[in-house]
């Protein structure tokens, strides 16, 4: 079975396009891109592209790689004080000479569209989040739209990323699944993705897992996005061995990618309330 992402992103936009047709303000995002690469640019493009389509006003600032500090932070405090700016996004991965964590706790809070600031990750941990970051939000809502519910299942997050991985076991914990975390250091990876239920690949390596590492019951979820130097595009799971093999499993492309773009948009909507 195919988790359809791009299907399921479609009919979140659908709805959260009506919401906003009948909310008393625009909501407004600000797109910050730091250098050029290339896959952000593309990235940042969907993005701008699925503001306009939901009816929400977006910004793109676009800096060089070189930028100081200072001069992105002052950006940033003006976004946060800017009253049609409802969310702030800073696209990453950033460069070397910026410190990723400070950068996007220069984001305020109420306007922390990722949902992976310190403080909306505080809120997160303790169970008391009115948004979340994105893609382990848009993962949740493709599985549950699937019937295939976290509560009671054994679900192993391969990864520990403060974007994906960390949060990730989070909701899955607030949901009632049992969580193993595994990562880099992990020894005897395959102990832990044969016997769960779901397994959620996060690891940011092109072709790591394949066929071995599953069972029939498994229900793979990748969220790597990798070129290849044909153009195409594949994840950290090897799908042309799993297909036929495993329970279900998201495509790549067409699988966690849409959904976390709405989930971009909806939090932008959340916060625009929030903020009225």
């Amino acid at each position: 079975m195919i988790l359809d992402g791009k299907a399921l992103s479609i009919k979140l936009k659908a709805q959260l396009k009506q919401r906003i047709d009948h909310a008393s303000i625009k909501p407004g995002l600000a797109v910050i891109l730091v250098g050029d690469n290339p896959a952000s640019h593309v990235y940042v493009n969907h993005k701008v592209k699925a503001c306009s389509e939901v009816g929400i006003h977006s910004e793109r600032y676009h800096l060089p790689a070189a930028v100081k500090p200072e001069d992105l932070k002052k950006l940033i405090d003006d976004l946060n004080l800017n009253p049609k700016i409802h969310g702030i996004l800073v696209q990453l991965p950033l460069p070397v000479h910026l410190n990723t964590q400070a950068v996007l706790d220069w984001v305020d809070p109420k306007k922390d569209a990722d949902a992976i600031g310190t403080f909306r990750m505080g809120q997160l941990l303790i169970g008391n989040q009115q948004i979340a970051p994105c893609t382990p939000s848009g993962i949740i809502a493709l599985l549950e739209q699937n019937d295939f519910p976290v509560r009671g299942k054994h679900v192993v997050v391969i990864g520990r990323s403060t974007i994906v991985g960390k949060p990730m076991a989070q909701l899955l914990e607030q949901k009632n699944a049992t969580v193993t975390l595994c990562h880099s250091k992990t020894e005897n990876l395959k102990e832990y993705t044969q016997t769960a239920d779901i397994v959620i690949v996060a690891v940011g390596k092109k072709h790591l897992l394949g066929k071995e590492d599953f069972s029939h019951r498994s229900i793979v979820v990748d969220v790597g996005m990798h070129r290849l130097d044909d153009g195409k595009l594949c994840g950290d799971v090897r799908t042309d061995e799993i297909k036929g093999f495993v329970k279900a499993y998201t495509p790549v492309p067409g699988g966690v990618g849409p959904l976390t773009i709405a989930y971009l948009l909806q939090n932008t909507y959340v916060l625009s309330q929030e903020q009225r």
